[in-house]
């Protein structure tokens, strides 16, 4: 599973994000990661260059898009109350993605570091 920054990070050609993508059997993409990039996208001066590079992305076989559900949701809250137990807040959005690597039992690539204090997943933190 890609967050914003492993995707960004993908498309400047990061080695550890494509040796990632590379060994990942399937690719994962939470639908809050997809909203962070589109709107990131809105702001930029390529939006449509952007748009058509992740929609190229997205038709790969490897390469699947998740929503969030009712499961997310459960998730969003356990992972949300042990962290606010632990005094370690992350942003909303990340505790979406994070919900989603949980309910999809998937590694998460990322470059931000506050992922590791979600200890109910797996991280791939790559620097």
């Amino acid at each position: 599973m890609l967050d914003t920054s492993a995707y960004s990070a993908f498309k400047r050609s990061h080695l550890g994000v494509i040796v990632a993508i590379r060994q990942a059997d399937e690719i994962l993409l939470p639908s809050t990661v997809h909203g962070e990039l589109l709107a990131g996208f809105e702001t930029g001066s390529r939006t449509e260059e952007n748009r058509g590079s992740l929609n190229e992305f997205l038709q790969s076989p490897r390469v699947k898009l998740v929503p969030a559900g009712t499961e997310t949701a459960e998730h969003y809250a356990r992972i949300y109350a042990y962290l606010r137990s632990q005094g370690l807040p992350i942003p909303t959005n990340d505790l979406w993605i994070a919900a989603s690597a949980m309910e999809h039992s998937a590694e998460l690539v990322t470059f931000d570091e506050h992922f590791t204090h979600v200890e109910q997943i797996i991280v791939r933190f790559i620097e």
